[in-house]
């Protein structure tokens, strides 16, 4: 039978990239979104507010699988405003998708939600996989982040779907070429110079290539063995020293210059955003997918820069 892809929050940079792969193996894509488009290219989009039931909640029935990427993004100043958005986006999303789920008549069999990598502890030490210690750090200045993760996880757990099986996505920093993906910008940095480590270096970068990160939301949905927490993210995680380096060779410069915590700071307040997302080290691997036979094609940060770089 063709599968029945729901992806809420469908039209950010993870939705229009997992809408692309679907599509591609000839599934039908459905898109929940505040502003549903008539000509989508890669799916039927339908409108929802993410907070209440509507009609929307009716192609649930017989879909093979559900995936809530929604929430608004995190590369902002946490002003109080800004605070209370990302976490009633989550929060919102997450219990009205439940809600919808429980009342279905033939509810998708599998509910894999969003949530993050940065909930795990700041650590400089060995990687933290799916058993790692969560818990802020003043270093990494990561409480409000740690608060939003925590939250969301419970209100996905506490969903009353009784059947249906549930996947918490902890996602790494996703590499693409989407307008919201990190690589475009840093690729866009190193080409005005500006390619050196932030900070010490010495923090860790988790991150994925988009193409595993479809892969593996693929590989979760057809496995029907997996439940509970999944982290998505390369097995070879790298300090920021070396993730610009090889972005720097991969990109032909040979220079790059590098960004004291200071000048992070400044630099976080000019671009609107926090200084979290530079410094705090995430090391973080993904056991369960290893464990269970998952094979990455870019395990390396050079050969997925270097695809990347391609395209």
């Amino acid at each position: 039978m063709r599968q029945k892809i729901i992806i809420a929050g469908g039209s950010g940079f993870l939705g229009r990239v997992l809408a692309e792969y679907f599509t591609a193996r000839e599934a039908e894509v459905v898109i929940l979104t505040r502003r549903p488009s008539p000509t989508c290219p890669h799916g039927r989009e339908v409108g929802w507010d993410g907070r209440t039931l509507g009609a929307w909640a009716k192609e649930l029935d017989g879909a093979t699988a559900l995936i809530n990427m929604a929430g608004v993004s995190v590369d902002c100043r946490y002003t109080e405003t800004n605070r209370r958005l990302i976490m009633d986006s989550r929060i919102d999303s997450t219990r009205v998708l439940g809600e919808a789920m429980a009342r279905c008549p033939e509810p998708p069999k599998v509910w894999l939600n969003s949530s993050t990598a940065t909930i795990y502890k700041h650590t400089y030490g060995p990687a933290w996989d799916e058993d790692g210690e969560i818990g802020a750090t003043p270093e990494a200045k990561d409480a409000f982040s740690i608060e939003v993760a925590t939250a969301w996880e419970k209100v996905f757990n506490e969903a009353k779907t009784p059947g249906i099986r549930k996947v918490a996505l902890r996602s790494a920093m996703v590499m693409g070429h989407g307008r919201n993906s990190v690589f475009p910008v840093m690729r866009r940095m190193i080409r005005f110079g500006l390619g050196g480590q932030m900070g010490d270096g010495r923090q860790y970068m988790s991150w994925i290539h988009e193409v595993d990160f479809c892969r593996a939301i693929e590989w979760l949905i057809v496995g029907e063995e997996l439940s509970g927490i999944v982290n998505l993210a390369a097995p070879n995680p790298v300090t920021n020293a070396e993730m610009m380096r090889t972005f720097r060779e991969v990109c032909g410069a040979w220079f790059g210059l590098p960004a004291t915590k200071w000048t992070l700071e400044i630099g976080a307040v000019f671009l609107r955003t926090e200084t979290e997302l530079i410094i705090k080290s995430r090391r973080v691997v993904p056991g369960r997918l290893l464990r269970e036979g998952f094979r990455f094609e870019f395990s390396e940060v050079r050969k997925a820069l270097e695809d990347l770089n391609r395209g």
